[in-house]
């Protein structure tokens, strides 16, 4: 659409006019204000209080037009304000429409739902999609920051769909809902937190809630799971839905309980991987599959597909159905898409040749991981690792067989006496900066090979 004389073009919406939070704090309650999701809660009212700015029409009515044009110049502009660092620690990863179309159509294809919920709703891109598909559900957004819940409400009220819409303010694991007339959908990207940035007191909330269902959770699943287990115990049999997830708990061990939820009390119908080498988010650089699931569903096999991209999603149809049982009794579900190769004789297995214990106690990649040639350390404590997938991604063979391009992990022994008196000098003052900056004193990541190259 392009901008008639004295507009703000509709690719600058969002830009122009919003240069820090709190005229984005103002811009999305004058275009709420007037709808009948004006009544905020007390965190928003808060920011409300304390922002005094007013914006111009002519930035409100460019606003308007990206929003029923199909954007998000909001959502945007709280990406652009919000540090990476912060979003970060609530997991704030906003979905691209490449993935909102597909599971939105899904959705909408699928049943005729009395209420669609969204439990991580940001700006409301889910909703501000798959409302107009289905023109009888209420929509739910709960969202745990104010300032996104505000720019939801500001979305769905520019939309006309603010009559039948509701936003709860609160961490989604405690939500209750009302009865609602006819089956409720959940569709959404729950938010990506590791477990280090999740309280003691939510994991012990994630076993007692997973004891419930005869499932054992671990303390090191990320916040995601968290979500997916919230969803089991919200919902009754015949409600439905799609998300879209990080892929690490297809594989690791504490992807368990979720691997668990899907095969049974979720229902869960597909699994769409998507190819690695094509990052879902623009600002996450996280794998993403989509999940399609219908609680109380035990009978059809689930059906497992990889896809090149988010193009390949199209109606979420295809796979490889596989059994429930078979899933519940393999810990690598990614593995069961991988084709038989026969391997020649003369082949050595990587695993005779060495031992690769991945993990880290600290989660802080920016003290544990460093240059081959760091001037602060020994270079025997260096070592060449592999510490990104994108680093294999481009091989023109599947053979790594130079790893000067590599970082290293800093690998320190557990007796540091080994050292010599220069080399151990230079350890201690490494070790003081990573206590000053509050990391723990060495990495729990055991490297069993000097060369983690074939």
């Amino acid at each position: 659409m392009a901008a008639t004389s004295g507009e703000v073009p509709l690719a600058d919406a969002g830009k122009v006019g919003i240069d820090d939070e709190q005229s984005l704090c103002a811009a999305a309650w004058m275009l709420a204000c007037d709808g009948a999701l004006s009544d905020l809660s007390e965190a928003e009212r808060s920011l409300v209080s304390s922002t005094a700015e007013t914006l111009s029409p002519r930035l409100l009515d460019s606003l308007q037009a990206a929003v029923r044009a199909g954007g998000d110049p909001l959502g945007t502009a709280f990406l652009r304000l919000r540090s990476a660092e912060r979003r970060r620690g609530q997991g704030a990863t906003y979905t691209p429409a490449a993935l909102v179309k597909p599971m939105c159509d899904w959705l909408a294809g699928y049943g005729q739902p009395g209420r669609v919920v969204d439990p991580g709703a940001g700006s409301g891109r889910f909703l501000c999609a798959v409302g107009p598909l289905l023109p009888a559900a209420e929509l739910t957004a709960v969202e745990l920051d104010p300032l996104a819940a505000l720019t939801a409400r500001a979305n769905l009220t520019v939309l006309g769909l603010d009559r039948r819409s509701q936003v709860h303010v609160c961490d989604y694991r405690s939500l209750r809902l009302q009865p609602a007339h006819g089956p409720t959908a959940f569709i959404g990207n729950p938010p990506y937190v590791r477990h280090h940035g999740i309280s003691p007191e939510w994991k012990d909330w994630l076993r007692r809630r997973a004891a419930e269902l005869g499932l054992k959770a671990s303390a090191l699943s990320g916040l995601h799971v968290h979500f997916l287990l919230a969803t089991a115990h919200l919902a009754h049999a015949g409600d439905y839905g799609v998300f879209v997830t990080s892929s690490e708990w297809l594989d690791v061990g504490y992807g368990h309980l979720a691997r668990e939820l899907v095969a049974g009390p979720l229902g869960g119908l597909s699994v769409h991987i998507l190819d690695a080498r094509a990052p879902a988010f623009a600002d996450a650089m996280t794998t993403a599959t989509v999940t399609a699931f219908e609680i109380g569903q035990q009978q059809r096999p689930i059906r497992i597909r990889k896809v090149a991209s988010a193009d390949g999603l199209q109606d979420l149809r295809g796979g490889t159905s596989i059994g429930r049982e078979r899933l519940r009794s393999t810990s690598r579900w990614s593995s069961l898409l991988v084709p038989h190769v026969s391997v020649p004789s003369e082949f050595v297995p990587l695993g005779e040749m060495c031992r690769v214990h991945r993990g880290t106690a600290t989660g802080a990649n920016a003290v544990w991981v460093t240059d081959q040639d760091d001037p602060r350390l020994p270079a025997e404590v260096l070592r060449p690792t592999v510490t990104k997938a994108s680093e294999l991604f481009g091989l023109e063979s599947a053979v790594l067989s130079d790893d000067r391009a590599l970082r290293a992990v800093i690998d320190l022994p557990a007796d540091l006496d080994v050292f010599e008196r220069d080399d151990r000098a230079m350890v201690d003052a490494f070790l003081r900066a990573a206590r000053s900056a509050g990391v723990a004193p060495r990495p729990r990541a055991r490297l069993d090979h000097s060369a983690l190259i074939a």
